[in-house]
């Protein structure tokens, strides 16, 4: 999964770290079969996550550590299963880069409310087919569902920090749906498989 937003030091940083988390704790050691990386249209490239993000995030049960802004390149939105951007206009950018992406790209917010238009059985053997079978399925619910400005996380940068407060608030419970519905694919697999 890539998380998109501007700069790589807020939104996307802050759900990376978070998304990690809710993973470890969910998953155990099972956590690494999602992987979770970010990425910035305009990354401030190799900076730590902004100081009022990481509080936000240290209060919502995340961790900054060594965390370092990376530039969105083509071949991660190709190599990306799921790619969840912040805005409609970073969908928009992702989709530049590339366009082929389409059927895996969504705003964090507008496949969070896709779920609700999603069958929860996903017949598949494998947790990367069942996964990708949950992303095809969110593409097909697309028509089901307007997008508007409410599926925007506004950007907190050069706020105060309530606005990153503000921000977490918004992507925190998207994201935490999306990753429960992927975490419970995962442990469907564990319970029938080796």
């Amino acid at each position: 999964m890539l998380l998109v937003c501007t700069g790589n030091i807020c939104r996307s940083a802050l759900a990376e770290r978070l998304g990690r988390a809710y993973l470890d704790e969910v998953l155990g050691p099972d956590a690494g079969a999602i992987r979770l990386v970010s990425a910035g249209t305009r990354a401030v490239v190799g900076s730590a996550m902004h100081p009022d993000t990481a509080l936000v995030l240290t209060g919502l049960g995340g961790d900054a550590g060594d965390f370092t802004a990376r530039q969105l390149a083509d071949r991660m939105v190709m190599d990306a299963d799921l790619v969840l951007t912040m805005t409609r206009q970073h969908r928009r950018d992702v989709l530049e880069l590339a366009p082929r992406a389409l059927s895996r790209t969504f705003t964090l917010r507008e496949a969070a409310g896709l779920l609700e238009h999603v069958d929860q059985d996903v017949p598949r053997e494998e947790f990367a087919e069942r996964a990708c079978a949950l992303v095809g399925a969110l593409a097909a619910a697309r028509s089901r569902r307007r997008s508007s400005s409410d599926d925007d996380v506004p950007d907190p940068i050069g706020q105060p920090v309530e606005a990153h407060a503000e921000a977490g608030e918004l992507i925190a419970p998207a994201l935490i749906e999306v990753l429960s519905r992927l975490a419970a694919l995962r442990a469907e697999g564990a319970a029938v498989g080796p």
